[in-house]
């Protein structure tokens, strides 16, 4: 497992994939104050739903190298030769790719906060989101990558598949930011926690698929 995650990491930091999802959200957060104004009320109002927009998006731009180019070479295939089951593949791809992303979108998260003028309650809660809510964006990435993987364009398809399916963790990621009660993150929560468990079976029954057809 822990080779597998390695390799995966190894694989994205080569082809520079662990740095586009940062300069993706560091770059829509210098662009949002020339849309909106330098209203320093607007930004604090609207910057943290933006934010959440741009990590939802900065997932989706490694999902075409999640799946379809070790299919294509055949790494796959070797790699279940192997004995290693589909399943247990997908666990470690999973977590390569939060890993690759998630807390290096976290931190850039600071940055772009202060760029848009967001203060220390609405950051706490932003990074919180973000460290319940990434888990799932990475689970939701590595479905659809699975199951458009062998299409033509897959990482196009890809992305347009998950864009839908990811509007509760982008509303319950958002409502956090403005619900003292808790509920929204709760929701965000059990969200995470059901697709983070769901995306390795799934993923590795759509691999198998593939394979047998």
């Amino acid at each position: 497992m822990a080779l597998l995650v390695a390799r995966d990491l190894r694989q994205a930091w080569q082809s520079a994939g662990l740095w586009l999802p940062v300069a993706f959200l560091l770059l829509v957060a210098s662009l949002y104050p020339f849309a909106v104004g330098p209203d320093a009320a607007l930004l604090r109002r609207s910057g943290g739903g933006m934010l959440w927009i741009a990590a939802l998006l900065a997932s989706l731009l490694p999902v075409d190298r999640l799946i379809a180019p070790d299919r294509d070479a055949g790494v796959l295939d070797q790699i279940a030769l192997r004995g290693v089951g589909d399943e247990t593949l997908m666990l470690a791809r999973l977590i390569a790719h939060w890993l690759g992303f998630g807390p290096a979108l976290m931190i850039a998260t600071l940055p772009a906060s202060a760029l848009l003028k967001l203060d220390a309650a609405t950051v706490w809660m932003l990074e919180l989101g973000l460290l319940i809510g990434t888990p799932a964006l990475a689970a939701l990435g590595l479905l659809v990558a699975s199951l458009t993987a062998g299409l033509r364009s897959s990482g196009a398809l890809a992305g347009l598949l998950a864009l839908p399916l990811a509007v509760p963790l982008l509303i319950f990621g958002a409502g956090t930011l403005g619900d003292g009660s808790g509920a929204a993150l709760k929701f965000l929560g059990a969200a995470s926690l059901l697709l983070v468990a769901i995306t390795p079976f799934a993923a590795g029954a759509a691999i198998r698929a593939g394979r047998e057809w």
